[in-house]
């Protein structure tokens, strides 16, 4: 593997970087998870970065980067492009140094991000809601950037944000009162984890840092695989702040030296770990803020008896968003399941399915008929949740044994995106 020739965060910047913001950011909570630490026999701790004061770590880099400009840049202004976290941070960091931004989002993002970025900023930031990736507004803002001779503030592929990203690993450090063998990072563009395995690398090198990603933008791990900083054609946007095409290429060859592994998390268990910590933790998390947490599953074996770290990177979670990721959860966990029913058309056909097919804990949550005229049978495409994965089979039998079943779409994904 060949080695760093370009960039590597030395420790003097990223203390420098840490001195820099003692006044802005809030040194987050280190905390002992007590229900994680019982369910994986080991010792789980949570920073938590969702408490920051724009709820995510973003703010570290966004500021360290934009504290560092001249005058005359500071005049200007400045443009970054964000899947929201990122323009919450450069929004206050604005606010703070007085310097005019112009915000390029998505026009995917969450109204939620949407309010928040311009209650931080106010007056200082304009925001342009272009493009439907971050890849998208990415170009554009850098368009604007040229022709007004801006300075543009990259949310991960820049050296003075990766040091103000790498000071959660020095908070990390400092709060700990264990040996950690284990930290778990998301990877969205790659600021955090580049950032904060440059750190452990370099203080606590035994410890090894698990870079964790969604299963639908992997680009960290396709490039770390391929050798080379590879850019993904296709995305699942879902996990709005850890889905980029490409990583940094400076972020990319720091964590492709420093993180002993890239892991990838499906965005099913990101949502079924989303709502066990919002039921059973009372902790708001938004999908990339859960990715950590998410991973402990795939390490099981690996981290009994460990001492684990999973940063919990944010907590800008729409509300409106809550059935998408209660669907998710439940698919995930082969709860939910979508059919086509042929019902016979005929009088009592919808109570025989009710009481001879369904079982007494299956409920149905989806139900689409329209009644067709000079046909036997009408299909209807039917959503049921059930209480246990072992119902499924037993429910289908019961379907075809009273004639009832016409197909099944959890695994037409086609088929089941057109129709429910």
């Amino acid at each position: 593997m060949d080695t760093i020739t370009t960039y590597f965060p030395s420790l003097k910047n990223i203390n420098a970087a840490a001195l820099k913001l003692r006044e802005v950011v809030n040194k987050t909570p280190f905390s002992r998870s007590q229900r994680y630490s019982r369910e994986f026999d080991c010792e789980v701790y949570f920073k938590r970065e969702d408490l920051q004061s724009v709820r995510s770590y973003k703010i570290r880099g966004a500021y360290n980067k934009m504290s560092t400009l001249t005058s005359s840049e500071m005049q200007r202004g400045i443009v970054c492009a964000s899947a929201g976290n990122h323009a919450q941070g450069v929004a206050l960091s604005c606010k703070l140094l007085k310097i005019q931004g112009t915000i390029y989002m998505p026009a995917t993002t969450p109204f939620q991000k949407i309010e928040q970025v311009t209650m931080f900023g106010g007056s200082f930031v304009d925001i342009k809601l272009e493009g439907d990736t971050f890849d998208d507004s990415f170009n554009l803002a850098l368009k604007e950037c040229n022709q007004l001779r801006k300075t543009f503030v990259h949310p991960f592929n820049d050296e003075k944000v990766i040091e103000g990203q790498a000071t959660v690993g020095l908070e990390i450090l400092e709060q700990t009162q264990c040996s950690l063998d284990f930290v778990f990072v998301p990877i969205g563009g790659g600021g955090l984890s580049s950032g904060l395995s440059s750190v452990f690398s370099q203080l606590s090198p035994n410890t090894k840092v698990i870079g964790v990603e969604p299963a639908g933008a992997p680009a960290m791990k396709i490039s770390v695989e391929n050798g080379k900083n590879t850019a993904l054609e296709d995305i699942e946007k879902f996990v709005d702040g850890a889905a980029v095409q490409r990583v940094g290429d400076l972020n990319f060859e720091i964590c492709r030296e420093t993180l002993a592994a890239v892991i990838t998390v499906p965005e099913g268990k990101i949502c079924e770990t989303m709502l066990d910590l919002y039921n059973k933790d009372a902790i708001i998390v938004e999908p990339a803020g859960a990715l950590s947490i998410a991973a402990l599953d795939l390490y099981a074996e690996q981290i009994k008896g460990k001492n684990i770290a999973c940063v919990v990177s944010g907590g800008n979670n729409d509300i409106t968003r809550t059935a998408e990721i209660k669907e998710r959860a439940l698919l995930y966990s082969n709860l939910k399941h979508y059919f086509i029913i042929k019902f016979p058309q005929r009088a009592g056909a919808l109570r025989q399915f009710l009481n001879a097919v369904l079982g007494p804990n299956d409920d149905i949550t989806h139900f689409e008929y329209t009644k067709k005229t000079n046909r036997e049978n009408g299909a209807a495409v039917v959503g049921l949740e059930l209480k246990s994965p072992a119902d499924l089979n037993p429910l289908i039998t019961r379907m075809k044994e009273h004639g009832f079943y016409g197909d099944y779409l959890n695994n037409k994904p086609d088929l089941f995106q057109f129709l429910v």
